[in-house]
């Protein structure tokens, strides 16, 4: 219940949010941990931070202008694969902000990073948790993932992927890794 909470505020209040312009903008939410948030330590549930990434994920398509687009060709997002590490924990009613932001991107998928900073306190704009995301946009009539370049292009951007950090590299390759671990696994049964 608590995540429909969310997207109902997020639906009324997105049309006051600035634009955030792709490649290089940041998707900024701000939160607050509720009761409904918390585990059985009494801090954020760790699927907790995975429902909100999605929101920020969300949040950087529409207010791009990616989302009309998503909309009319009947498209879906998919994720594929998301790595988080988490360093600090968020308390009940602690507030926080979700950053989202695009780093890379190869022909049909993006990785974003996705940073949960304490937002005030005297850990102010400390990390609490940071994930990397891959994802694609699909479209069901085709069969096949939107390339890139397509996407850009809807919302009038025309750029190259940035140079890809060691840690997008390792995550990429730990992707690879597992999903070839599946098809030996799908092979033996």
């Amino acid at each position: 219940m608590n995540l429909w909470l969310r997207l109902i505020f997020y639906a009324l209040a997105v049309r006051a949010r600035p634009r955030v312009e792709l490649p290089g903008g940041v998707s900024r939410l701000a939160f607050r941990v509720w009761p409904s948030d918390l585990d059985t330590s009494l801090h954020m549930n760790n699927g907790r931070y995975l429902t909100l990434m999605d929101i920020g994920r969300l949040d950087i398509m529409v207010v791009s202008g990616l989302w009309r687009a998503v909309l009319r060709h009947r498209w879906t997002p998919i994720a594929s694969a998301i790595k988080i590490r988490f360093r600090r924990e968020l308390k009940t009613f602690q507030r926080f902000r979700l950053e989202t932001r695009l780093v890379a991107w190869d022909r049909a998928s993006v990785i974003m990073e996705q940073t949960f900073l304490i937002d005030g306190g005297p850990r102010d704009g400390q990390i609490a948790a940071q994930g990397l995301f891959k994802g694609g946009i699909y479209d069901r009539t085709a069969k096949t993932f939107v390339e890139i370049e397509r996407l850009m292009a809807e919302i009038g951007v025309a750029a190259e992927s940035p140079p890809m950090t060691p840690e997008v590299e390792a995550f990429l390759k730990a992707d690879d890794e597992l999903k070839r671990a599946a098809d030996r696994s799908a092979k033996l049964e």
